[in-house]
């Protein structure tokens, strides 16, 4: 972030340099002017942040200065300073956009705090606007946000497979996103004006979940009154998106690859072959191979779905994506509960960025919608966050003298499978360890469960 930049006018020049003293301490850049001219000059011709003027000067006044920076594309805040006999001009002032005023003699102490606060406010601003320049420019991609190195490869990654018949598998934790890229893929492809169907595996019964795919014919069970279209033949054409897929029964698999591999299916209690041109997309919270190392999940069917690989990286492992959905989600719940335009303060806004997000993308959402209904200002602070961001970390890996080496390595297994929802592929990278050696460990350490 660019050093923030202070302009002080005042056209005497011994409190001039009294004012460049007093700030001389802070972060701040510090310019200067002894005239309305010089001071105008500056702010045409640089990007400022605040303005520290004297009510009269010798060829103008203030409110030349305040008109002049309220001209710029993002305005400076203005703080007048003004003798007691003139405290109606510096209200007037007020009326027309200046942040604040003090009377002479300044208070320096009163001052410095007053320009810390413009200082935050224009630094939520520029932030604001780089944000809602990011989600206009290359960060937002067929309704999925990230400026991340992950994320844009995930965007490059749909754009080269978007338009094939490849069958994608999409690995990533709840809440991450998964259905979205789904639905990006689908609507990055010729297909986007076919139906896309998504079938949630976990919630169709292990009796329901074959007819739900394939329809059934008349009669094939008790209650069969009429033929029934399955949510494939619906989605001729079109795109399927089978999440949750390792919910499968392994019995369903069997019939599933061979849609995969011909086309091609059987109605329940049907013997005349159903061809459909659906394109597969797959999801799943979980390993998919090590579902296959369990006995859990066909293997044949596991490398047909794995044909294009994306894997979501959890919100933890992309802060720098968080200030962008976070703008994102504020305006989608300002516009949907016609709340007006909030702010985060920049405390409120490292709070949540520093917060591991353990229910990803669909927490960080519900959180914001949460802030959104019961702002009770335009700015949203610290104060006003769920206390789960304002508690110190729970229980911490402490590392005691003569702590037995098997129990400090088997403290920092455990915490990182928690971290991973149990994917093993996962943990074993952040731990900087093979699969194959996690996988033993675990077996040693009794962690399987």
């Amino acid at each position: 972030m660019s050093t923030q930049k202070l302009l002080l006018v005042e056209d005497h020049e011994e409190s001039r340099r009294g004012l460049e003293a007093a700030f001389s301490r802070e972060k701040y850049e510090i310019l200067s002017a002894s005239s309305s001219k010089q001071a105008i000059e500056l702010i045409e011709r640089t990007e400022l942040d605040v303005i520290v003027s004297d009510l009269r000067l010798p060829d103008g006044t203030a409110l030349d200065i305040l008109r002049a920076a309220q001209m710029q594309e993002l305005p400076p805040r203005v703080i007048i300073v003004t003798a007691f006999g003139t405290i109606e001009s510096a209200v007037e002032a007020m009326r027309d956009g200046a942040y604040d005023y003090l009377t002479k003699p300044v208070n320096i102490h009163e001052l410095r705090v007053k320009v810390a606060k413009a200082m935050e406010v224009v630094a939520l601003q520029r932030e604001n606007r780089a944000l809602r320049r990011a989600l206009d420019g290359q960060s937002c991609f067929e309704g999925l946000l990230g400026a991340s190195k992950e994320m844009k490869e995930v965007f490059e990654k749909i754009r080269t497979i978007a338009d094939t018949r490849a069958t994608v598998l999409i690995e990533g934790e709840s809440g991450t996103g998964k259905e979205l890229v789904a639905r990006a893929i689908h609507k990055a492809s010729s297909r986007r004006d076919k139906p896309f169907i998504p079938i949630h595996c976990a919630a169709l019964s292990e009796n329901l979940i074959e007819s739900e795919l394939f329809g059934y014919e008349k009669g094939a069970f008790t209650g069969a009154a009429t033929r029934k279209q399955g949510l494939f033949e619906l989605a001729d054409g079109g795109t399927v998106l089978l999440d949750e897929v390792s919910e499968i029964p392994l019995a369903t698999q069997v019939k599933l690859l061979r849609v995969l591999e011909t086309r091609e299916f059987l109605r329940v209690g049907g013997v005349e072959p159903v061809q459909v041109d659906v394109r597969v997309v797959a999801a799943t919270n979980r390993s998919l191979a090590e579902e296959v190392e369990e006995g859990r999940f066909r293997e044949d069917l596991f490398y047909r779905l794995n044909v294009v690989r994306i894997e979501l990286p959890p919100l933890r492992m992309r802060q720098e994506d968080i200030p962008l959905l976070i703008e994102h989600f504020l305006r989608v719940f300002e516009k949907e509960h016609g709340r007006p335009r909030l702010q985060l303060t920049p405390q409120a806004l490292q709070k949540l960025v520093e917060y591991p997000w353990p229910g990803n993308v669909r927490q960080l959402r519900n959180v914001i919608e949460n802030l959104v209904l019961f702002a009770r200002g335009e700015t949203i602070d610290v104060q006003d966050l769920p206390s789960e961001f304002l508690a110190p970390p729970k229980d911490p890996i402490t590392l005691d003298l003569g702590m037995p080496l098997d129990l400090l390595e088997r403290k920092a297994i455990e915490r990182t499978l928690i971290a991973t929802g149990g994917n093993r592929s996962r943990a074993a990278e952040m731990l900087g360890i093979s699969r194959r050696t996690l996988l033993r460990k675990i077996k040693e350490l009794g962690l399987e469960g």
